[in-house]
């Protein structure tokens, strides 16, 4: 495996410049070719207007093939969506449900993989949410026990957002194929570091935007389906977009395209579109592919220093850290602290941190280094 710059990755990430950034799992900085990307953009947008726009198209479609190779699927299988909870709500939606079904989900789940399910209950459909233990771990029996003839969908966070427990997809799709049911994975808390294989982990459907892990901006996301779930999923978002003649609009028949674009509805986000697809294009300048990631060895190294100087403060960290089920989030608790008032501390030293669940939390990249954890450990004991 070749060896990586990551000070040049460094370089390509001007929040360094005057931040130790610790919250990739909240709002992540853009990366500098993004910004480029969207600057690009912009000057596009000022000095031409819509005579532009056939290359924005083109530069989508691109970052639509983009999205595919990173996770490993086709690219009639992906849709540019705006956000994670507008691809949680085309499946709750789109889903044929019968009076009485059910879907299984996880009692720690963010609430954008909570409240689209809740959302369903006048229809008569119940969410059933599997309790969970405080470092984020579930026990695959206790989803099993709550699957029976009538539930239809498993969906879960790839990464849990508060803890950072990492669940194994293959385990989880092996289940969800065991009960009969489909698998829809919340993947914004993975998706840009560790690698992904949708087919060959038996994915169904899968959401994430590109605002943490992947370095781009708020607004522009992907969402995976498999291509024979197209039929099963009816787009509830349909717009001039979604049909096979798009760019024909006198002619009105809703003929919705054979893809995961009859999702899409109407226009894209053309400037947080080409924006992700630069940032996806540096993380894969960096060795990321659905098979192999040096980003997520170089993170898991540098969560693991941070860890190590955190029980050396005598800080107890939640989150496991066994190569399987680490991640880039870490959750801890500092002894006779409040963690609002260590983070507020922490920002105004110039480190950026979160609290969750009562805790703290830090989530770096693999750009951080030790002299951001030496910040992040000085500005706690200040």
């Amino acid at each position: 495996m070749p060896e990586f710059d990551w000070n040049h990755f460094r370089q390509l990430m001007p929040v360094c410049r005057k931040w130790a950034y610790f919250d990739h799992a909240a709002v992540a900085p853009l990366c500098q070719p993004a910004q480029a990307a969207i600057e690009k953009w912009a000057v596009e947008a000022v000095e031409q207007g819509g005579n532009a726009w056939p290359q924005w198209a083109v530069r989508s479609e691109q970052v639509r093939q983009q999205a595919a190779a990173l996770i490993g699927a086709d690219t009639d299988e992906i849709a540019l969506i705006p956000n994670t909870t507008a691809g949680i709500n085309y499946v709750a939606e789109g889903y044929p449900w019968q009076n009485g079904d059910n879907l299984v989900t996880l009692a720690n789940e963010f609430p954008s993989n909570l409240y689209p399910w809740m959302n369903l209950a006048d229809r008569g459909i119940e969410t059933r949410t599997v309790p969970v233990k405080p470092n984020g771990q579930v026990d695959l029996n206790r989803i099993a026990e709550a699957c029976d003839a009538r539930t239809r969908i498993l969906s879960v966070s790839w990464v849990g957002y508060a803890t950072g427990w990492r669940h194994d997809l293959e385990q989880l799709s092996q289940l969800a194929r065991d009960q009969g049911v489909l698998l829809f994975v919340d993947a914004i808390q993975g998706l840009g570091v560790f690698p992904l294989d949708v087919h060959h982990s038996s994915i169904d459907m899968l959401a994430a935007d590109g605002h943490k892990w992947l370095l781009g901006p708020e607004g522009a996301g992907i969402f995976y389906v498999r291509k024979e779930l197209l039929q099963l999923l009816k787009p509830r978002n349909v717009g001039w977009n979604s049909v096979s003649h798009a760019y024909d609009f006198s002619r009105i028949e809703l003929d919705v395209r054979e893809s995961a674009a009859r999702y899409e509805g109407g226009s894209w986000n053309m400037a947080g579109i080409t924006a992700l697809g630069a940032s996806i294009e540096l993380l894969t300048s960096f060795g990321l592919t659905k098979h192999r990631s040096p980003v997520a060895d170089r993170l898991l190294a540098i969560t693991g220093e941070a860890c190590q100087r955190l029980h050396e403060m005598n800080a107890t960290v939640v989150s496991v850290r066994d190569q399987e089920h680490a991640s880039g989030i870490v959750a801890f608790e500092l002894p006779d602290q409040d963690p609002h008032v260590v983070r507020k501390r922490c920002l105004s030293a110039g480190v950026t941190i979160s609290c969750r669940a009562g805790r703290l939390r830090i989530s770096p990249h693999a750009y951080n280094n030790s002299q951001d954890i030496e910040r992040l450990i000085q500005a706690m004991q200040e």
